[in-house]
């Protein structure tokens, strides 16, 4: 060894228990993948991918290839997500992105799309559903045809019936109309056994009862000779239609009077006269639901009215239930109450209870006749709590107090309690009284942290929908309203009664309350909070 050559310095001595905690390190991520979380994801995810695989072939069956597209990606993004090292924040993220894409964003745009259509009762489906469905709905049966003992039979799925005609079994489907079949058994007048085709029972029957009733067999290849159908499964009539349908002219003709049926833009078939044909079909009406409010008189009216009473009932609402609960908040705060706590408990009672519960509570004590205001509060007097339009407000507002100061009560009492004692204490100091100090100085302070509670309470009451529901039923009912709607209803509401309790079914109408009613809130609640901001100076 020369003196050039330099002597690498001896290795530390290796800390015990390093080598092992090298192997573990290089295998580390095998450990990870074989452990028991690892097997329960996969598990979760199979499930996931079980139900979606299910609701993909479930929505291509019936050609809603949107669904299948969503689907498909949300269960290739799910994969990769739970799969991957590299996304980890998306672990958290997916599931409520999810949530929010179905149950909020894709609610909100088919709102959007269901408010400029015609959608409702008489306008469901497509213009090729209305036209099978007017075709069905005009027929009369043959006059002198005869009574046709039916065997229901089916085939790969498909129904169909036999007959027998002239000694000879006839078999026809909705395709196919009635053919002469061999080797078919027949016990008098009707056929008991045909080769490749199963014979339904009796409990088949009752189970396809809908499909069979439905079913429309042609009686020859001439439509005009009609079809066979029938109401019980056991005999049949040839039935003519009473409308023709022309694909060449896209038109509908009554074989009795000539009359013609035109398509037209409000997706129903028209006639010169105005006569109009149902079902029709779903269309788009532009802004005409928006405007149909303001140019139908008998409409307007009531609009209007609810649309004055949801903004003071919810003002009214919000400012009661306030004053009171900082009322009691500020007297029970006093440190010279006492058994403070036990009557904080049971001022809190009211909302402990469900709040539909409590409303149809007090909807049996308001009753006129046996109401327990009434008869044992008030002596047996009849007052219409509920049926007077100015007494039904007045109820609900008192109702709606019951129920919403003790909500108020809390959140003052804790915005009170957060309060710097040493600053009133001072206030005392320079002589203010009892009034400058709440004025001045407790208010202020308990507004910056109650007034964004104040505006959500506000969208709350705007939107209660069930108290209006449970104690008044929206009643008492406006006369001549095209729509079921009462002096007491709020515009929530009110999207309820034009949607299913008017006897006809508005969807689009509904849809653009619901979208007005939304425009508003927002509006508010941007201005309200837009306000707000000045409390942050304090």
């Amino acid at each position: 060894m020369t003196d050039q050559q330099t002597v690498a310095p001896p290795a530390p001595p290796e800390e015990p228990g390093a080598r092992s905690r090298r192997r573990s390190r290089g295998d580390g991520s095998h450990a990870r993948n074989m452990s028991p979380g690892f097997f329960a994801k996969l598990i979760l995810i199979a499930l996931v991918d079980a139900l979606g695989v299910y609701g993909v072939l479930t929505a291509w069956a019936v050609q809603s290839w949107g669904i299948v597209a969503f689907l498909v990606v949300a269960l290739l993004v799910a994969n990769w997500v739970y799969f991957s090292k590299r996304a980890v924040p998306a672990k958290y993220l997916v599931p409520g992105l999810l949530f929010l894409l179905v149950y909020q964003i894709f609610v909100m745009a088919y709102t959007g799309y269901v408010a400029f259509t015609n959608y409702g009762d008489g306008h469901n489906s497509t213009k090729a559903d209305a036209i099978e469905s007017i075709s069905i709905q005009n027929e009369t049966r043959v006059e002198g045809s005869p009574t046709l003992p039916l065997t229901i039979v089916a085939r790969d799925g498909e129904l169909g019936f036999a007959i027998v005609q002239d000694g000879d079994a006839e078999v026809g489907t909705a395709e196919e109309p009635f053919t002469t079949v061999d080797d078919a058994t027949v016990e008098g007048d009707r056929v008991t056994a045909l080769p490749g085709w199963e014979v339904l029972g009796f409990a088949q029957i009752a189970q396809d009862q809908a499909a069979i009733t439905e079913l429309r067999v042609p009686f020859s290849d001439d439509p005009a000779e009609g079809s066979v159908r029938t109401q019980d499964g056991s005999t049949g009539y040839v039935y003519q239609p009473t409308l023709a349908y022309d694909e060449a002219s896209d038109t509908f003709v009554d074989t009795a009077t000539g009359e013609t049926f035109s398509p037209a833009d409000t997706g129903n078939f028209v006639s010169e006269d105005g006569d109009r044909l149902t079902p029709g079909w779903r269309v788009g009406v532009g802004f005409d639901n928006f405007t149909r409010v303001f140019t139908d008189s008998r409409l307007t009216g009531p609009f209007l009215q609810i649309t004055a009473w949801t903004f003071a009932f919810a003002a009214l609402s919000v400012a009661s239930t306030f004053a009171l609960g900082l009322f009691l908040a500020i007297v029970f705060n006093d440190p010279r109450i006492r058994g403070r706590k036990i009557y904080r408990s049971l001022l809190i009672l009211p909302y402990a209870f469900p709040g539909f519960l409590s409303a149809l509570v007090w909807r049996g004590m308001l009753n006129e006749k046996f109401g327990y205001v009434n008869e044992v509060l008030l002596g047996g007097a009849s007052i219409p709590w509920l049926s007077d339009p100015w007494l039904a407000k007045l109820s609900i507002l008192l109702v709606n107090l019951w129920l919403g100061f003790p909500y108020m009560f809390l959140v003052c009492t804790g915005a009170l309690q957060s309060i710097p004692a040493d600053t009133i204490e001072a206030a005392r100091i320079d002589g203010a009284g009892p009034w400058r100090i709440f004025k001045s100085m407790t208010l202020p302070l308990l507004m910056v942290s109650v007034a964004p509670l104040l505006i959500s309470s506000f969208a709350f009451n705007f939107n209660n929908f069930s108290l209006i529901f449970m104690l008044t039923g929206g009643g008492p009912n406006f006369v001549g309203s095209p729509v079921v709607v009462g002096h007491t209803d709020l515009l929530i509401s009110m999207v309820y009664s034009v949607a299913f309790e008017s006897g006809t079914k508005q969807y689009g109408l509904a849809s653009a309350l619901s979208i007005l009613i939304f425009i508003v809130v927002g509006v508010i609640a941007y201005l309200a909070f837009r306000r707000t901001r000045t409390l942050e100076e304090i």
